[in-house]
């Protein structure tokens, strides 16, 4: 069990994975399976394949799928090969996509040619993704591959297009000796990935993250939170996303766990395979526990092996947190708190947190990492008082890909990440994350936190899920605006829900109109889309949607 936790890059730590478990199955994909040892053999022969079509250690490499072995295998190859992983969110279309291999510069681009029916090769060179990201060409990148069944090539592509077949045909053109050495001369302090977060104003900021100090983070996030060998991770979250990369991906190789990776969440098919593999681990954000808690077929299902779950985001529902610990099996519920800048975690409940920590609070730091939150003044907050989260550590990241003036306004000279979230510290030092700054509305001239206004609101007997933002009013500047998913079966209305919140809010945190929909806007990884529910107020979209 030591070899893979005292590994400091990702070879490393394959290799070390392959020594320690063996022919325990590192994967299980529909009807593929893999075992650590052959995972080793496979990210191996990648690379080889990689430097054969002229991948170099610090190219830039795209990864453009949803959750697959292929994906797990395609990484750790171009990790091995000494590249740099820009993985690309699966709902990125052509012009998105073409943007970001653009910024880094990407020599090659491995790519699920067709899922769901997208072209995305041919998207990414069209006329309408070269119109719509003007300045950003594809003249560096030289390769494609394709990981998928779909037609490889279409027609007026100009890179050379190759099958995985053929790039691990290509692999022996390259001694295993070469490829070897390669991976020995891969240092902790080299960059792995180059992720780009949503951005909320203009273009997507570049996190750069290093090999060596994610590892080192999640060596005690797996010891805490009770992974071991021979857990089945059902992995929901994406693989472009640290929560399926880090948390999911390498918490794995560390501790001998088995991904299941789901490349399109559904709660019907969630259950499926929690049944019929006995997942014992889930991540996900809270929707993800949400529809399966509502879902009416969730008895139909065995979900008795679950024993293991994390869930995170800027603020976790208390309400979500007391049902899963109660009408879920798991030995071991909590919640989490980081962001793409901190390699995905910064703070945990730990297993002996009291029912209150874990559905009040986010845990407490993980060794090596250090929280501050600040006023106003710039100075400390008190014990319980609000402010900004500062966070400092090798977590955070080492800047933002070619943008010097962004990661100067996001990490100040004493290594401390202004994360734009609102919390406070309790004595104990679990952090409780309250909002991001950004999502502050003012009613009146008094400041609204939405997240407060949705924990009382997700108490509704009515409501499954929630989402408060401001909207325009011409005599107190703004207003709450809810928008509401009910729980299944149920048909509730406006005004009951207001009343509600009268009997438990100031009137001034009161909304003043709830719109109910089906769903809420989210980005892959879950989290809401606040600034599309703003747009829709201000637009004075107010039908259900």
């Amino acid at each position: 069990m030591s070899e893979p936790t005292t590994a400091r890059t990702v070879p490393q730590l394959v290799r070390a994975s392959a020594k320690a478990f063996g022919d325990q199955p590192a994967i299980i994909d529909g009807e593929a399976v893999v075992t650590f040892a052959g995972l080793a053999t496979d990210a191996l022969q990648a690379a080889r394949g990689f430097t054969a079509l002229g991948i170099s250690p610090g190219d830039r490499v795209g990864l453009w799928a949803a959750n697959s072995h292929r994906w797990v295998t395609a990484a750790l190859g171009i990790l091995t090969a000494g590249g740099i992983v820009v993985p690309l969110n699966t709902r990125y279309r052509g012009a998105e996509a073409r943007q970001l291999l653009g910024r880094t510069q990407a020599r090659a681009l491995v790519v699920d040619q067709g899922f769901l029916g997208y072209d995305h090769v041919g998207a990414l060179f069209g006329d309408a993704a070269a119109e719509e990201s003007p300045g950003f060409d594809l003249a560096h990148l030289e390769l494609a591959v394709n990981i998928g069944s779909q037609p490889v090539k279409p027609e007026g592509v100009p890179p050379a297009v190759v099958s995985w077949a053929e790039l691990t045909t290509a692999a022996d053109r390259v001694p295993v000796s070469d490829a070897l050495a390669t991976a020995d001369a891969v240092r902790p302090e080299d960059l792995s990935e180059i992720i780009f977060t949503s951005g909320t104003t203009g273009f997507a900021k570049g996190v750069q993250l290093t090999h060596g100090a994610p590892i080192e983070l999640y060596v005690p996030y797996g010891r805490i939170w009770g992974l071991r060998p021979g857990d089945r991770y059902l992995i929901v979250l994406p693989f472009f996303h640290t929560g399926g990369n880090k948390a999911g991906m390498i918490s794995s190789l560390l501790y001998g766990a088995t991904m299941v990776p789901m490349p399109v969440f559904d709660p019907v098919a969630a259950m499926q395979m929690i049944e019929r593999h006995r997942i014992t681990v889930l991540n996900g954000s809270p929707t993800i526990y949400t529809s399966i808690l509502d879902h009416p077929e969730r008895a139909s299902y065995d979900l008795s092996s679950l024993r293991l779950a994390a869930t995170g985001a800027a603020v976790v529902p208390q309400r979500l947190v007391e049902r899963a610990r109660t009408e879920l099996p798991f030995e071991n519920f909590i919640t989490a708190y980081g962001l793409t800048e901190c390699a995905g975690t910064a703070t945990m409940c730990r297993q002996d947190d009291s029912a209150e920590v874990v559905t009040q609070t986010n845990g407490a730091a993980l060794p090596g990492v250090e929280l501050r939150v600040i006023g106003l003044d710039g100075g400390d907050a008190g014990t319980g008082q609000p402010g900004e989260v500062l966070i400092r550590g090798a977590n955070v990241t080492t800047g933002y890909w070619r943008d010097p003036e962004a990661t100067r306004a996001a990490i100040d000279p004493d290594g401390w990440l202004y994360t734009g979230d609102i919390g406070s510290l309790d004595a104990a030092g679990n952090l409780k994350i309250t909002d991001r700054l950004k999502d502050l509305f003012i009613v009146g001239g008094f400041n609204v936190s939405p997240a407060e206004v949705e924990q009382v609101i997700a108490r509704h007997p009515d409501v499954s899920e929630v989402a408060v933002v401001g909207a325009p009013d011409p005599r107190l500047g703004e207003v709450a605006r809810a928008y509401v998913i009910p729980k299944p079966g149920a048909a509730p209305a406006a005004e009951p829900i207001i009343a509600w919140c009268r009997e438990r809010l100031a009137n001034f945190k009161v909304p003043r109109s709830v719109i109910f929909v089906s769903t809420l806007p989210r980005n892959a990884s879950g989290k809401v889309l606040r600034r599309e529910l703003r747009s829709r107020a201000s637009s004075g979209l107010a039908a259900r949607q």
